[in-house]
């Protein structure tokens, strides 16, 4: 939908309009219940009026030319429109009165309800989901554009309002859709959310600079920001990557009018670079840089396996390839970060002495090249395999612009001034969060950084302690053979810290993620989990919205009895036997062991192992894939991971 901007019978050349935020729009959800902030600019002093459902409210434009006022508090409901008028007339339609949620994080909040690519195709059941979003017209999302800025910015560059259908729900946040339309279900008024996501994300770019500033571990950081000067910054990357490649490519020269001229077995690269296979190239030295690079090895074919069809086992690449032998191609992929290629060589391909494979890999961000495992990159001949890990000559074809420009994760405060503060102050009713996969190397200082995130949110809305939820890093990875450590669950242990702050509330995911697949499909329970602690912490509904979360111990001679809270009508095991698995005990050496665990009544389990006489420390689900973790309550709410010790 357009905004209708009606013009005025006499022209006024040289004079500020009114204008308006980007979040002011065509189909956006307001707020009810709550004095509704409206803001834009005008030229200085002029008198601006709004009005909407016959109020009208009016105001002037200070001496910078911004204006502000507040709508007096609405009920659920609309379509409305809102008339701004000053000099000029500025009318948005289709305006819903109901809930609004800010969502936020990193790439598991970013991704959509479709499919986008062979890596991520999609929530479960996505083609029926995106059938059914035409009953729910009255939710609405806004994306916010992705931006990095060095100050913080007063409005967004593009974004719209989009009325969700089975035309549109397909590009919604999946967690904010289910989450808003769970939402929708128990409350039965319109609801808004407005997405503010970049994949691959840290918790210090989403926090501002009055808050990082009195962060020791970043306020040099910071004050380097402030300094920066951005002209400078690129030049000096520009020579640095020139330094290493003695070039800087713009345009990728391999690969003309569709023809692969570096692919060509007859094409010298004895002056390219060499690089040790598999691995990013991020380590080996070419850090930031994404666009597209080439990778070429020259093997050894036998007479006897010469023109035999073969197979070409290449492992991972990021994020897409294309492949050729001795310059015919045997295999394209896109979009696919972790997904292993195997590519079939059909007959009459390879030669007798010299082969040459050729690989073109384009990387969009991130880690980019050809990783996994060095005994499973080979080719594959009848069953025998030549192994292909070692050196391959390797060139950049196409350095994207990115490489030489700050990203969103170089310095703190870049995404709040980018994504966050041109969306304050609208008035929202709370944030869901998901994030936390990129500062999971660093657990311990995400225990001080994320309540600061959400402390400093809070106070930039000045909406006071406004619901705040949060999820909890899903399980990922190869789950552990015996009990250890993990950062993964040392992150857990950091968020769940975070529920000591007012008007918070945590979703456990440890149950419906994927171990070889960060990106897990399940988001409709995410987006579930997510709406139970919003109807109990902003709405006030009565019911079981946290999984059993541990609330002390107590140690009787070579048993430990755990206590929980959140347990509803009780605990349970989600096991068709019975048996209550996750759980590790410790004596006064540290040493963890696999535990045997009991339901001894509604509220209470006691742990104990043959292997430790005198425990003293008990931990559950502490993994990077806790994937045997079955402690629930009586709401089929898993129970968060948590260890009783501080080793």
């Amino acid at each position: 939908m357009l905004v209708m901007l009606i013009a005025m019978s006499f022209s006024f050349q040289g004079k500020a309009q009114i204008t308006m935020p980007r979040i002011f729009n065509c189909g956006m959800v307001l707020q009810q219940g709550m004095e509704i902030p409206v803001w834009g600019w005008a030229s200085p002093h002029e008198k601006v009026s709004v009005s909407i459902d016959g109020n009208t409210v009016k105001t002037r434009a200070g001496n910078d030319g911004k204006w502000k006022l507040k709508l007096p508090e609405m009920n659920a409901g609309g379509p409305y429109s809102m008339t701004i008028k000053g000099k000029n007339t500025m009318v948005f339609e289709n305006i819903m009165v109901g809930e609004v949620w800010v969502c936020s994080g990193q790439s598991n909040m970013e991704f959509p309800v479709d499919s986008i690519n062979q890596s991520y195709r999609g929530v479960n059941n996505y083609q029926q989901e995106i059938s059914d979003a035409d009953n729910y017209p009255e939710i609405r999302l806004f994306t916010v554009p992705k931006k990095i800025a060095q100050t913080p910015q007063k409005d967004l560059e593009d974004g719209e309002w989009l009325e969700c259908s089975s035309a549109t729900v397909g590009d919604f946040s999946a967690v904010g859709y289910f989450f808003a339309r769970d939402l929708y279900k128990k409350l039965g008024v319109p609801v808004g959310i407005i997405c503010t996501s970049w994949g691959g994300t840290v918790a210090e770019s989403w926090t501002s600079a009055e808050t990082m500033a009195n962060d020791s571990d970043f306020a040099p950081m910071l004050a380097a920001l402030h300094k920066l000067d951005l002209k400078k910054y690129k030049e000096s990357k520009e020579a640095e990557i020139k330094a290493k490649l003695g070039e800087f490519p713009v345009k990728d020269e391999g690969l003309v009018d569709g023809k692969a001229l570096w692919a060509a077995t007859s094409y010298d690269d004895s002056g390219w670079k060499s690089m040790q296979l598999p691995g990013l190239w991020e380590s080996r030295g070419y850090e930031s840089i994404d666009g597209v690079a080439w990778f070429r090895k020259t093997i050894e074919i036998s007479p006897e396996d010469a023109g035999k069809p073969a197979k070409l086992n290449l492992q991972k690449i990021d994020d897409s390839d294309q492949t050729w032998v001795n310059g015919v191609p045997v295999g394209k992929t896109m979009n696919a970060y972790d997904k292993d290629r195997h590519y079939e060589i059909p007959e009459g391909v390879l030669k007798s002495g010299k082969n040459v494979i050729t690989v073109r890999v384009e990387d969009t961000g991130g880690g980019g090249g050809i990783y996994g495992s060095a005994n499973q990159l080979n080719l594959q001949i009848d069953g025998e395999n030549i192994p292909l890990a070692g050196n391959w000559k390797f060139r950049f074809g196409k350095i994207n612009a990115n490489a030489i420009s700050p990203g969103p994760n170089d310095y703190p405060t870049l995404l709040y001034n980018g994504m966050v503060n041109p969306i304050i102050p609208y008035g929202i009713k709370g944030v869901i969060w998901y994030q936390g996969e990129s500062n999971a190397d660093r657990p311990t200082q995400y225990q001080r950084i994320f309540p600061n995130l959400i402390k400093d949110w809070r106070m930039h809305w000045n909406e006071g302690d406004f619901p705040f939820l949060f999820v909890q890093l899903a399980n990922y990875m190869a789950p552990q053979k015996q009990p250890g450590d993990s950062n993964w669950a040392r992150l857990r242990e950091a968020q769940t810290k975070a529920l000591e702050l007012p008007n918070t509330g945590m979703a456990v995911a440890i149950d419906v993620g994927e171990g070889g697949n960060i990106h897990p499909k399940d988001k409709q329970s995410v987006g579930y989990r997510l709406s139970l602690p919003a109807l109990k912490i902003a709405y006030n509904k009565d019911l079981v919205y946290s999984g059993p979360m541990f609330d002390h111990m107590d140690i009787d001679k070579s048993r430990v009895f755990l206590t929980f809270d959140h347990v509803g009508d009780g605990l349970k095991v989600h096991d068709k036997y019975g048996y209550l698995k996750g759980f590790a005990v410790a004596g006064a050496d540290k040493k963890f062991h696999w535990a045997k665990a009991v339901l001894v009544n509604s509220a209470t389990v006691v742990v104990f192992s043959s292997d430790v006489k005198n425990p003293v420390a008990v931990r559950y689900g502490w993994a990077d894939n806790p994937d045997d973790a079955n402690l629930y309550n009586s709401a089929d709410l898993p129970a968060s991971p948590f260890r009783t010790d501080n080793w």
